[in-house]
């Protein structure tokens, strides 16, 4: 048994053994029962406290862990920040040097041997690239190795101010490469038209792969830029730097020295965009007179091109320079943006004034000296300029109405042949306006008068004269515009063609009171749309024309005798009044009742007579400004 109960012995929570098997009331199974459950209840306190204390010590352990991994976490992430900003630095330094490369050892260096053997001075090298190799020779063999150094040991002592701080100011000499900027460009243009050999070479190497496609002017642009771009990244690099760090105040002074001499360059650079932009039009439209130092470009928008025979209109580009303006086509293109020049107008002369059509509205007349351009802005374009400026509208109505009596006006003696002339549509007219006879579809057809602009018939278009606006090249113009082209200038259009036209014409706005369009019928379904203007001549008249700009009307009305009706029977609720004479009745109707009400009060002032009326002048005036609208 005792080896038995030896065998069987386990070590209780005090040190002692107990026996596995013991004899019935030696020893009471209840003490060791009891004892084994408040070891029990004792350990499962300890835990719980153990355990509290150990989850209390290891969120403080993680908190501090946290707070002493911050700092690492937010150091390296500084130190990238920091160590990409100087590799950016890096990368566009090696390519700015090969574009130096570029500029100095094979662009000069061709263009220098080639003038070495006589085909062009050897001084318009030099002065077209100034001191690019100097340029070339300080980033080749001083900045960019010491850039490239820095960053191969930037683990062991990191900082971008101090290397650029060495090199900071050389950057001076830029200032002689900026102050001859302009005349560099200004040689290339000269001798790219005057020397074969001097454009040979340049289109030579443009066409290599070494430049990208781009032109010479596009890689002498690069020194002009660059200034700033150290300037740009080297605040980007402050800003992130810690104010402790040791290399911050070696980055504050060279921020200081590369301000100074981007400076000089701010100018230099507004022109060099410019610039830029000039040759990016002129890889649009291929017009090698764009390319022009003295050229400024202002602006450029799409807008509707009117017809010069009907009212059809196709879109056109616009590009708007300090001495000219382009019109342009666009054209299919795999690369980018194309146009085809339609036109050229010269600033020289040039009128701009708005027009009146009702087909198209919010259009405006370009008159030049070459040609003559009638836009209509894009509805995108004003919505957008609405929603700009809420004080956009149209201009006063008083300049449109005068529009309707321009187009019948002759150009003046001394502008005639000398500056293109306005055309008027084929379908503002249905007879010539020399001979006056009916235009049809056969026997007579319209033809306009390239002088003039007027359209007539074959037989009064049959005259041709060298215009000065066309290169004097000869061009058909009418009979009258013949008489003034070849006879002496004195007499001029008021003793030839004003006397042939005022005979004929209709009634303009000198004696005219009352004018515009009206409905003209008795029937809603026979309706006829007529151009209506009423004189101030004794005794007055209505006349009733197919459009404005007709010489001979369709219909004559006396006033004497006439009684005007303001609402006929016939038309309740229209804007209508009816003319009746004797047993004739003519009816009209409005498009509004306040332009009604203007006909009533002219219609009723003339048949009373206009000398009977005091404020005679007064009332013209002011139905004049009604017919405008």
């Amino acid at each position: 048994m005792n080896g038995i109960v030896q065998e069987n012995k386990q070590p209780t929570a005090n040190g002692m053994r107990q026996n596995d098997k013991m004899e019935e009331g030696k020893m009471p199974t209840g003490y060791g029962s009891k004892f084994c459950c408040q070891w029990t209840v004792a350990t499962t306190e300890d835990e719980k406290i153990h355990n509290e204390r150990a989850e209390q010590n290891e969120e403080e352990k993680q908190k501090q862990e946290e707070r002493e991994g911050d700092e690492p976490k937010n150091k390296e992430s500084t130190e990238q920040k920091l160590f990409n900003i100087a590799t950016e630095l890096l990368q566009t330094e090696k390519a700015y040097v090969t574009r130096l490369h570029l500029l100095d050892q094979v662009f000069c260096s061709r263009l220098t041997e080639e003038a070495g053997r006589g085909s062009f001075p050897p001084e318009v090298i030099r002065n077209i690239f100034a001191n690019i190799s100097s340029i070339y020779s300080f980033h080749s063999q001083f900045l960019l190795p010491d850039l490239e150094n820095c960053i191969r040991h930037w683990c062991e002592s990191p900082g971008l101010g101090k290397v650029l701080l060495q090199h900071a100011p050389f950057l001076r000499m830029y200032a002689d490469y900026v102050r001859n900027f302009d005349h560099a460009m200004e040689l290339v243009r000269t001798w790219t038209e005057r020397s074969s050999a001097f454009r040979n070479i340049i289109q030579d190497i443009q066409s290599q792969g070494i430049c990208s496609k781009l032109t010479l002017q596009h890689h002498m642009l690069e020194p002009i830029q660059r200034v700033p771009r150290y300037e740009m990244l080297l605040k980007d690099y402050l800003k992130k730097l810690p104010e402790d760090d040791l290399d911050y105040e070696f980055t504050q002074k060279s921020l200081q020295t590369i301000s100074m001499a981007a400076t000089h360059s701010n100018s230099a650079i507004q022109k060099a965009e410019g610039l830029k932009r000039l040759l990016e039009i002129y890889e649009m439209v291929g017009e090698e007179e764009v390319v022009n130092p003295t050229n400024e470009f202002l602006r450029e928008g799409r807008l509707l091109k009117l017809a010069a025979r009907n009212t059809s209109a196709m879109e056109r580009h616009l590009f708007l320079f300090n001495n000219f303006l382009l019109c342009c086509s666009p054209k299919f293109s795999l690369v980018g943006q194309r146009f085809t020049v339609r036109c050229r107008i010269g600033m020289d002369g040039m009128q701009v004034q708005q027009t009146t059509n009702e087909d198209h509205p919010y259009t405006f007349q370009i008159s030049g000296r070459e040609r003559i351009l009638e836009l209509q802005v894009i509805r995108e374009a004003i919505d957008v300029f609405q929603k700009k400026n809420e004080t956009f509208r149209l201009a006063s109505r008083e300049g449109a109405g005068d529009c309707c009596f321009k187009t019948k006006c002759v150009p003046q003696t001394e502008e005639l042949g000398k500056r293109a002339p306005r055309w008027i549509r084929d379908n503002e007219v249905t007879l010539c306006m020399s001979c006056m006879e009916p235009f049809n579809a056969l026997t007579r057809r319209r033809h306009h008068c390239r002088a003039c602009g007027f359209v007539v018939c074959w037989k009064c278009s049959d005259y041709k004269v060298a215009l000065e606006y066309d290169g004097y090249k000869l061009n058909k113009v009418c009979k009258p515009c013949y008489a003034i082209l070849t006879g002496p200038r004195g007499e001029g259009l008021d003793g030839k063609k004003q006397r042939m036209l005022e005979s004929k014409a209709s009634p303009g706005p000198a004696d005219s009171v009352m004018s515009g369009f009206l409905q003209y019928g008795d029937n809603p379904q026979t309706w006829q749309r007529v151009w209506s203007v009423l004189t101030r001549a004794e005794p007055p008249v209505l006349y009733l024309y197919s459009i404005s700009q007709d010489l001979k009307p369709l219909f004559t009305i006396p006033l004497l005798g006439c009684s005007v009706e303001a609402f006929p029977q016939a038309f309740q609720g229209q804007s209508c009044f009816c003319l009746t004479q004797s047993k004739t009745s003519h009816t009209f109707t409005c498009d509004s009742l306040d332009i009604k009400r203007s006909w009533l009060s002219a219609l009723k002032v003339a048949m009373t007579g206009w000398r009977t009326v005091p404020s005679g002048e007064k009332m013209c005036s002011r139905l004049f400004s009604y017919s405008r609208q």
